[in-house]
Order: structure tokens, then sequence, then C-alpha cells
């Protein structure tokens, strides 16, 4: 199985992870993606969520744009999130592999 958890608010980070690791809890067997778009790239940023940026076996994901309109440098960013070009274009090549699509 394989996953992407969309997040394009800062304010719903403690949501994200409670589901994700919810879902870790039942199954090892899953490929999770979280991609956040908007102003919720500031969530990579915050002190409080470093734990869980470095949890494996999830992958994370940052819209180039939103970091752009963010003022945010991806030098900034953790070493575990991965910058995509654009958000949009990353669900949909995710969606056409395969992932299932989580909106939180």
């Amino acid at each position: 199985m394989k996953v992407v958890f969309h997040i394009d608010d800062v304010n719903r980070w403690p949501r994200v992870k409670g589901n994700v690791q919810n879902l870790l809890k039942e199954t090892q067997e899953i490929a999770v993606i979280i991609l956040a778009n908007s102003d919720a790239v500031q969530g990579y940023l915050s002190e409080e969520n470093q734990a869980f940026i470095q949890t494996t076996p999830i992958v994370f994901h940052a819209c180039r744009n939103a970091l752009r309109g963010q003022k945010i440098s991806e030098d900034k960013l953790p070493d575990t999130v991965k910058v995509v070009p654009a958000g949009v274009l990353d669900l949909i090549e995710l969606q056409t592999q395969g992932y299932s699509y989580i909106k939180v």
C-alpha cells in the first residue's frame, strides 16, 4: 500500500502527525509521503515537528512554489525533506503511481 497525506495549513500539523502515527501502529507495510504546500511548509521549520520529520519510513515533500511564497530558503529545511517543483504536480504524479490521497 502507498499513501500521500496532503497538508496545506500549518495549523493541521498535529492532525497529520496523529493520523500517520496511528496508521503506522497498524501496519508497517505501507509507503507514506507527506506533502506540504501553502503555509504548511512552515511546519518543516517548527521545533515541535523536528523529531517527527526524522521519522522513518515517512518521506517528506515540500512544494518549491510554497517555499518561495513563504520566503523559506530550501537550505533551511531538514535534510529529510525533499523539495518538489510544484505540490499539485507531485500529487498528480504520486496518484498515477498508485498512492492513495488523503487531505488533512
